[in-house]
């Protein structure tokens, strides 16, 4: 396991999304399925919190935000961080090819859960 990991073997969860409210519901939803939950409002705050707790598993982050759009921050992450987790969600339709998990806003809880169950037995 993880230095930093709780007694829980659920994964620790970093959710970014520059809207606030959008984001504390989505976080309420992981922490009612028992995940450890910490919110970034943007990339580069993202990459702090990354960086200042590696215990990690999963990064779920909207793709449209401001300064650094969330596939930016996911191909940041990445190099920074090999074993991290990541999937990207969008209210948007969106015109590029993604080569992570992606989920459609609005998404309900068991959408979610699937795809960060999906995410780390993949």
């Amino acid at each position: 396991r993880r230095e930093g990991r709780l007694a829980s073997n659920q994964p620790m969860i970093l959710l970014v999304d520059d809207d606030d409210s959008v984001r504390e519901t989505s976080a309420d939803m992981l922490q009612e399925l028992g995940y450890t939950v910490m919110q970034a409002a943007n990339g580069p705050q993202a990459l702090d919190m990354l960086n200042e707790h590696p215990g990690f598993d999963v990064m779920v982050t909207d793709i449209r935000m401001p300064g650094m759009s969330g596939i930016e921050l996911s191909q940041v992450a990445a190099d920074r961080h090999a074993a991290l987790k990541i999937i990207l969600i969008s209210g948007y339709f969106l015109p590029q090819v993604i080569n992570r998990r992606f989920l459609q806003k609005p998404f309900r809880t068991c959408d979610l859960d699937q795809a960060i169950r999906a995410e780390m037995t993949a």
